[in-house]
């Protein structure tokens, strides 16, 4: 898989937001992505994790969804702390 840069995502009300990828992995076959919003609104960073649904795949790099679910967050948000601490980001979850 190419490792992407930025994910544009079209909501439902057909606004188009584009998110920088800060981090990626791969558990049990899916992707997700660790993305921040590339013009924030205000002073905080936020950040996201999304879930590629391959299922779903209508062009090159597939369809992406916000994981809101508590039981997958709480098993991303260490995978993905331990991914940025190398780096020179502060990421507050």
């Amino acid at each position: 898989m190419e490792e992407l840069d930025t994910i544009e995502i079209t909501f439902e009300d057909g606004e188009k937001v584009e998110f920088f990828v800060l981090e990626q992995t791969q558990l049990m076959g899916v992707n997700y992505y660790l993305v921040a919003p590339s013009e924030a609104e205000d002073d905080e960073d936020e950040c996201y994790i999304l879930k590629e649904n391959a299922e779903l795949v209508d062009d090159e790099f597939g369809e992406f969804t916000f994981v809101e679910e508590e039981e997958e967050l709480e098993v991303l948000y260490p995978v993905f702390k331990e991914l940025l601490e190398d780096s020179d980001m502060e990421v507050e979850f």
